[in-house]
């Protein structure tokens, strides 16, 4: 990988790409430079992003795309299982690498939108051992609304 500011090994990353070369190939979709490019830089995010993240980021690498070409190659990557999309409420999209979007908690500010992830064991549930019918489970997140302390605090002094 090119970017310094990346929390992942290489072999991590060739790992994914691969993955995502796989997906390309037997979906017969074009393998751009574009779409690897955006991988990339997805792989130099610790957790969550948005889209208007990764298109600031791309052109804070002199690397110009379009927003839609951004969007496409997000969507190609969630159908790809690369990525985990969170529709955290009405207004905000996030997403995540898969590998890192192992079963933890969100907690999300209902005024601000601010998210914050705990990772505890607590929140572990064997969902591989899940009986449903029809159904089978790959991951899950558990989504917590509630007030930030510098929005309940912030407000309180309003008050």
């Amino acid at each position: 990988m090119r970017g310094d500011a990346t929390n992942m090994d290489d072999k991590l990353y060739q790992d994914i790409e691969a993955n995502f070369t796989v997906y390309l190939t037997d979906k017969k979709l074009r393998k751009t430079p574009e779409r690897y490019t955006i991988l990339e830089q997805i792989c130099t995010f610790p957790g969550h992003f948005d889209i208007y993240a990764l298109h600031q980021r791309l052109d804070k690498e002199n690397f110009h795309v379009s927003k839609s070409t951004v969007y496409n190659t997000v969507e190609v990557l969630v159908d790809a299982g690369v990525l985990v999309r969170h529709q955290i409420n009405s207004q905000s999209i996030q997403y995540e690498l898969r590998i890192y979007a192992e079963n933890h908690l969100h907690l999300i500010c209902t005024r601000c939108g601010k998210l914050r992830e705990i990772k505890n064991t607590m929140f572990n549930l064997p969902i591989d051992r899940l009986k449903t019918r029809r159904f089978y489970p790959e991951h899950h997140s558990l989504y917590v609304y509630g007030l930030c302390s510098r929005c309940k605090y912030g407000k309180n002094r309003k008050v």
